[in-house]
């Protein structure tokens, strides 16, 4: 067992403080606390992203939770992993729309860089649906991929029964009405939502 971190960081020393204050009183609310910022500190200096990042992350983490529950949305089985401003959405959700507004919600939090969604959606689309609209969202994606004025990792896409959702931000109104246009071409395409904010 290594104790190098313990002896070294702050918060080692104040949960040894901690530690030895609460032997007598039962551990306490500090001790708890303090154990559980300590093992999250622990973790984030050996990874490679550095402290720092990793604690921008775990703001960033809070912040996207806080924005479900101040909308009144239950993502109870979707999951939120930050890594270096990039976001991970995984799990599912009975409906289409509960999908694409925990994309949405979890692009409106500052300093989010990415947004990847894999949600799966249980609903009742037949298979002929699914498979044009996941064709619809690739095909875009490589248009918009090579597509050097785009700067296509900002954007995550989406499409629902012929319904392309763009979530992200874009660099100026030409770039979102350059990517508008890409979606508006493909075939099945029935209609254009964008939630994408232009960069100030």
């Amino acid at each position: 067992m290594r104790y190098t971190f313990l002896k070294y960081s702050g918060i080692g020393r104040v949960l040894l403080m901690c530690l030895l204050i609460g032997f007598g009183s039962g551990l306490g609310g500090c001790a708890s606390a303090v154990i559980g910022a300590g093992a999250t500190a622990g973790t984030a200096a050996m990874q490679e992203r550095g402290f720092k990042t990793a604690v921008s992350d775990t703001a960033l983490h809070a912040k996207i939770d806080a924005a479900y529950l101040v909308n009144k949305v239950n993502f109870l089985r979707v999951a939120v992993d930050v890594h270096e401003g990039r976001v991970l959405l995984t799990g599912s959700t009975p409906k289409p729309k509960d999908r694409i507004e925990a994309v949405r919600l979890a692009w409106t939090v500052e300093g989010v860089k990415e947004v990847i969604n894999e949600i799966s959606v249980r609903n009742s689309s037949g298979l002929m649906d699914a498979a044009r609209d996941h064709w619809v969202s690739a095909q875009l994606r490589v248009k918009i991929t090579f597509d050097s004025t785009i700067y296509s990792i900002n954007y995550t896409i989406d499409t629902v029964n012929g319904t392309v959702y763009l979530l992200g931000i874009a660099q100026d109104a030409t770039e979102l009405q350059r990517v508008r246009a890409h979606a508006r071409a493909l075939d099945y395409v029935r209609r254009v939502i964008s939630h994408v904010r232009v960069k100030s």
